[in-house]
């Protein structure tokens, strides 16, 4: 019926379903998140009489997310210690809401309140463009599941999102590619369709203030020192090849153009990081990190004469030097670095204050956490929802498969890791990733989401000893509601450029 399911939950016999329908009744501090469950339910036709109330009521034992619901058949109240945890209450009145009939509420208590502090979902908008219509649709999705982190992937090599005042060409250069591959990285084979778009920094901060509303905020990532191609095509300077024009890049996969390491790729990353940070409130930046091919470096003047003034003895240590200055960029503007975790393919070690998203495998996730870091478990067997979901035939074109099943199975805690506070070493939580090489349209996506992202809310939020059996059972019901939302594609949805599945036809 719920989902994630609830830490605590009783039933109990009858309903609350009060004549003129459900009236929503706010007490002092509460009226944010009352406007936004009145929101969500049918406008009552009688204004007079019992509701259901909200109040804020200072409780150590809800802590600074969890909340109460008492459902009786004379009225129903819903309190929490803060509003982010109103706001979560308020998402599973909303899913206790019969869709059809009159609206009504079963009678019930429930105690909840979630098991890890950061539940997200990376959306990449580099790689395609997204509407912003689409992305609070998407945002309002997370939110009814319990999310509470939108990690926008801003940039990359085949696009540049985001306008940064004073670097025009970044979105009217680096936002627009002439083709993009079919298939999968190495393909050799384009669409010769452009595509593009970018948000404005107005666009973005209306976006911020709606996820807030709904108790999801927004962690931008703006990819440094690799994945910049789009950046380069704008503004060569920045790399190590000046005198080289570089298009918007038009394959999948690792681009060898990174960032250059003198004064000038610097300023740029604390111009732009300073803009960004003006734009989204969130405690943390996100900084990319991955990937980052270290040839350039290698064959560069500058960067070999870097490293021996730094004293380090190869070039590729250039790289956790380098993120060591984003963060020392991000702590000056009062925030928390984040970076993908690179351990066993970089040379040299960060900072242990940088966050870091675990993607590789948990095994680094859990040797990040032996080095003091506070970790975001994601690693891609498990969380990356571009992957294909079944072994149907029209699937997108990347291995492995992940199933529904895989991703329920999959436990951020798995070796008794221990949850951090978010100022002590150990696991913040965990993140779907949704990389969209080959989801080019908002239906690509949501064919890509759900129902794995009902699966990994409930493993972030809800304790671990419910079965797989039992969320199969409840997520029949949820999926009609999600079909009621505009949630799921209305028609099959197909992938350019899927792969082949023995003795099946794509249709």
């Amino acid at each position: 019926m719920i989902i994630p399911h609830p830490t605590r939950l009783t039933r109990r016999a009858g309903s609350f379903a009060p004549a003129g329908g459900l009236r929503v009744l706010a007490g002092r501090g509460a009226e944010g998140p009352a406007r936004l469950l009145a929101g969500y339910l049918p406008r009552p036709s009688i204004h007079s009489g019992p509701g259901i109330r909200l109040a804020l009521a200072p409780d150590a034992r809800f802590g600074p997310e969890g909340y109460e619901l008492d459902v009786t058949p004379v009225g129903a109240l819903l309190t929490a210690a803060t509003e982010a945890g109103l706001r979560n209450g308020v998402q599973t009145v909303r899913q206790l809401v019969p869709l059809h009939g009159p609206p009504r509420l079963p009678c019930l208590h429930v105690r909840d309140a979630p098991r890890l502090p950061w539940r997200g979902v990376l959306l990449d908008v580099a790689r395609h463009f997204l509407p912003p219509a689409f992305l609070r649709e998407f945002v309002d999705l997370l939110a009814l599941h319990k999310y509470n982190v939108l990690h926008l992937h801003l940039t990359d090599d085949q696009g540049w999102r985001i306008e940064i005042d004073g670097r025009p060409r970044l979105t009217e250069v680096g936002a627009w590619r002439a083709e993009s591959m079919v298939g999968p990285a190495g393909s050799g084979v384009f669409d010769g369709v452009p595509h593009g778009g970018f948000y404005t920094q107005r666009e973005l901060r209306d976006l911020v203030g709606f996820a807030a509303e709904r108790g999801v905020r927004i962690v931008p990532e703006i990819d440094f020192p690799g994945h910049v191609r789009a950046a380069l095509a704008a503004y060569p300077e920045l790399g190590n090849r000046p005198e080289t024009p570089l298009p918007v890049w038009t394959e999948w996969g690792i681009s060898p153009d990174i960032l250059g390491v003198h004064d000038g790729a610097l300023a740029f990353c604390r111009e732009v990081l300073t803009q960004v940070a003006a734009v989204f409130p969130a405690p943390h930046l996100h900084v990319g990190g991955d990937e980052c091919p270290t040839t350039q470096w290698a064959a560069s003047p500058v960067a070999r004469e870097k490293a021996a003034r730094l004293g380090l003895s190869d070039p590729a240590e250039l790289h956790p030097w380098f993120l060591s200055e984003l963060h020392g960029v991000i702590v000056g503007l009062g925030r928390q670095a984040v970076c993908w975790d690179e351990t066993g393919h970089a040379a040299g070690r960060l900072p242990p204050e940088m966050v870091v998203t675990a993607w590789r495998d948990a095994a680094h996730g859990a040797l990040a956490v032996a080095r003091g870091h506070r970790v975001v478990m994601a690693p891609h067997t498990s969380t990356y929802f571009d992957y294909r979901q079944s072994e149907e035939p029209g699937e997108p074109p990347r291995e492995p498969v992940t199933t529904l099943e895989d991703v329920y199975r999959f436990d951020p805690l798995a070796g008794g890791l221990p949850v951090s506070d978010g100022t002590r070493p150990g696991i913040l939580g965990t993140q779907a990733q949704l990389w969209t090489e080959h989801a080019p349209t908002p239906d690509h996506v949501r064919h890509l989401a759900f129902p794995r992202l009902c699966a990994l809310a409930e493993r972030a939020w809800s304790p671990p000893d419910r079965g797989y059996a039992d969320f199969r059972q409840r997520l029949a019901g949820h999926l009609e509601r999600l079909r009621a939302l505009d949630a799921l594609p209305k028609e099959r949805v197909r992938f350019a450029g899927a792969l082949p599945v023995s003795g099946k036809t794509v249709p």
